[in-house]
C-alpha cells in the first residue's frame, strides 16, 4: 500500500479531502493516509474524528510542521511515498496583524517538509510531493485583464500571499535543484462545509443567522472566483496522481462573483434584510479581482469544476444549518 502524509487536514479544505477522497473505494484498496495537524484555532479534530476512527486506512498525529525534528522522526517511522501539503496559516486579515506566524508556518514549515521529503525520495524514485497553494500569489486583476494562467508572474500583495508565493518558489527550487518530484496547485476561493467562520461566506451565514451586522469591506465591489471545496479536492487528487512533475496547475471554479452580490444572496436565502449589511473600512492592500484559467488541468487531466456557485451555496447553507453545534464549538474554541 502507498502511504501518504496529509498535512493540515483538520482544517477546512483538508477535512473535506479526508471525507470525500480518502474514504473512496479506490483509496481504501490502495492507500494509507497519515493526517497531521497542529490543531490551531482553525484546525478542529472533531471535524474528522469519526471518519478517522472508522476507517482502517486513516490515522492521525498532532504535530506542527514548524517542528523539523519531530517531522524527521515521523518521516523515518512511516517511510511515506508521498506528501500533500494543505497546512497553512490562511487568513489575510490575520497575516496583516501577525505576519511572523505566516512566515514560520507557510515558508519554514514547507521547507521542513521538503527536506524530509528529499530524504525519502533518494530511496524511492516514485515519491511525489504536492503543494496546495492559492490564486492570491498572482496578485490582483483589473476588470479588463485576462484570467491568471500558470505562467502569470507572481505578485503577492499581502503577507499571507507573500508567504504562499515564497513556499511555491521553494517547492520549485527543490524540483529544479534536487529533482524532487514536486507539483503545485493554485486554487480559487474555496467554500463549503467545515470552513472556519472568519472567511466571507461562513461569516455572512453566521452573522445573518444571528441577525447581527454583516461587515463588508469598502463598497463590496471586489471580485473573486469561487470553487466548491469538493471540486478543488478532486483536482488536487488528480494532480497528485497524474500531474506532470515540476508543473503548476490552476484549479478554478469558473464562478466570478462580486462580494456584495454574495452577501445579498446569503441574506435572501436566509430570509434576512439587506439592512444588516454594514460597510466597513477596506482591508489594507485589498486585491480587487481574482480569476483563474484552468484549461491546463482540463487538457492534461480531464479535470473541471462540476458544482455551480448557486448549487454549491445551497449545499453549504444546508450543511451549516444541520451542523450549527460545530459552528458554535469552533467559535468558542477560537475565543479562548
Amino acid at each position: 500500500m502507498k502511504k501518504i502524509l496529509l498535512t493540515g487536514c483538520a482544517g477546512f479544505i483538508g477535512s473535506n479531502f479526508v471525507h470525500k477522497i480518502c474514504t473512496a473505494d479506490s483509496c481504501l484498496e490502495e492507500y494509507q493516509f497519515v493526517i497531521l495537524d497542529a490543531l490551531t484555532y482553525a484546525g478542529h479534530y472533531p471535524s474528522i474524528q469519526k471518519v478517522v476512527e472508522k476507517s482502517k486506512n486513516l490515522s492521525f498525529v498532532k504535530m506542527d510542521i514548524r517542528d523539523g525534528h519531530a517531522l524527521k522522526e515521523l518521516f523515518l517511522a512511516h517511510r511515506f511515498t508521498g506528501v500533500i501539503n494543505f497546512a497553512a496559516e490562511s487568513h489575510v486579515d490575520r497575516s496583516i496583524d501577525s505576519p511572523n506566524i505566516f512566515i514560520e508556518t507557510n515558508v519554514l514549515g514547507t521547507l521542513n517538509l521538503l527536506n524530509c521529503s528529499l530524504e525519502l525520495f533518494r530511496s524511492n524514485p516514485d515519491f511525489r510531493y504536492l503543494q496546495v497553494s492559492t490564486d492570491e500569489v498572482y496578485g490582483s486583476l483589473k476588470l479588463s485583464d485576462p484570467a491568471f494562467i500558470e505562467t502569470t508572474n507572481l505578485s503577492p500583495n499581502s503577507p499571507y500571499s507573500a508567504s504562499k508565493a515564497s513556499a511555491d518558489m521553494l517547492v520549485r527550487s527543490y524540483y529544479k535543484t534536487f529533482k524532487l518530484p514536486a507539483l503545485i496547485t493554485r486554487c480559487s476561493n474555496n467554500y463549503g462545509p467545515f470552513q472556519y467562520p472568519e472567511k466571507l461566506i461562513p461569516l455572512m451565514i453566521y452573522n445573518a443567522t444571528k441577525s447581527i451586522p454583516l461587515p463588508v469591506y469598502g463598497t463590496g465591489s471586489n471580485i473573486r472566483d469561487w470553487i466548491f471545496v469538493d471540486d478543488h479536492n478532486h483536482g488536487v487528487w488528480e494532480v497528485f496522481k497524474k500531474g506532470r512533475v515540476g508543473e503548476v496547475y490552476n484549479l478554478g471554479g469558473d464562478s466570478e462573483m462580486v462580494n456584495l452580490e454574495i452577501v445579498k444572496l446569503v441574506l435572501k436565502k436566509l430570509g434576512k434584510s439587506e439592512n444588516l449589511i454594514q460597510f466597513v473600512t477596506d482591508r489594507l492592500g485589498h486585491d480587487f479581482r481574482y480569476a483563474m484559467n484552468f484549461s491546463k488541468a482540463k487538457q492534461d487531466l480531464g479535470w473541471s469544476p462540476k458544482v455551480s456557485f448557486e448549487h454549491g451555496l445551497e449545499k453549504t447553507l444546508e450543511w451549516y444549518k444541520a451542523n450549527w453545534d460545530w459552528v458554535e464549538t469552533v467559535k468558542l474554541k477560537s475565543s479562548k
